[in-house]
């Protein structure tokens, strides 16, 4: 049977003084938090297993089953039992020792960009945008911590990470999240402050309280982001905000550009932010017109 199959390869690979099939006490509780965390009318164990599919990522596509609970917070057992379920239904695959996500979770994320209308009205500005400046140009949403790519467009590949729709990377660190972030109402804005990571990306990546407070205070001052290598050395990026039909900003436009490692020399903004700024205002026109 399939579910043997996957139960014994995993419990072969990783042994563990689990009890198959019970949750020890360190691992009943995840990252997300218990049930009544979520709410009353939760189902925790979907948000367990959507966190199990969040956990895979281009840093992490193959994962061992220890992995997965390392990195989800659930225990082996409880990571048992959603891999195997996920791969019942084709989200995942396993060879013997590694889990990895099949192309079948493509489809969650295809059915948020039918849906909506956001990501087809961006993606045709963007390649005017590209067009014109003949650099790469990117829209994304915020989603919590992290951004989310909802359109892309490429002129050439400068980045060692693989970019596409759905890649998530932390806001904090990036053009386009802390555009997103300084426009928050000032209590999520201070919560976000509070939680940015000490990871720093490179020698640049500013990973204090104080300092990414400071700089979501020139962003809002300013109207635009500019990041210099704190991502990826060899990268600047500058980002806007696009307001939506409430004011509130609905997700932010980039424009990425080569730089030479540890060169201080700013693009010219002169001409990128107000190409930048006149596509956002094109899109929150087309998304209050379409209320």
């Amino acid at each position: 049977m399939v579910s043997q199959n996957y139960d014994d390869a995993a419990s072969v690979a990783e042994p563990s003084s689990e009890t198959p099939g019970v949750e020890s006490a360190a691992g009943s509780e995840s990252a997300l938090g218990s049930e009544s965390a979520l709410g009353s009318g939760a189902v925790q164990s979907l948000a367990r297993g959507l966190e199990v599919i969040r956990s895979f990522d281009a840093e992490h596509p193959s994962m061992t089953l220890t992995e997965v609970a390392k990195r989800t917070g659930l225990s082996r057992a409880t990571a048992r039992r959603f891999l195997l379920t996920l791969a019942q239904l084709g989200y995942v695959r396993f060879d013997g020792k590694f889990f990895e996500l099949t192309s079948r979770v493509l489809q969650l994320g295809y059915s948020y960009l039918s849906s909506h209308t956001l990501p087809q009205m961006v993606e045709p500005a963007l390649e005017q945008l590209s067009g014109l400046l003949n650099e790469s140009c990117s829209a994304s949403v915020l989603d919590d911590d992290e951004i989310v790519y909802i359109a892309r467009v490429h002129t050439r590949r400068i980045m060692r990470i693989g970019i596409s729709v759905g890649t998530r990377l932390p806001a904090y660190a990036t053009s386009m999240g802390r555009v997103m972030l300084a426009y928050l109402p000032e209590a999520e804005r201070d919560a976000a402050i509070e939680r940015v990571s000490t990871n720093a990306f490179t020698p640049a990546t500013i990973t204090t309280p104080e300092g990414l407070k400071k700089e979501l205070e020139l962003v809002r001052q300013q109207g635009y982001c500019l990041v210099n290598q704190e991502l990826e050395i060899g990268l600047q990026s500058v980002a806007v905000p696009v307001f939506g039909a409430d004011g509130d900003v609905v997700c932010a436009l980039n424009v990425s550009m080569s730089v030479m490692p540890g060169a201080q020399v700013a693009p010219d903004l002169d001409v990128i932010v107000p190409a930048l700024q006149q596509t956002a205002q094109r899109i929150g026109a087309d998304l209050r017109a379409k209320r």
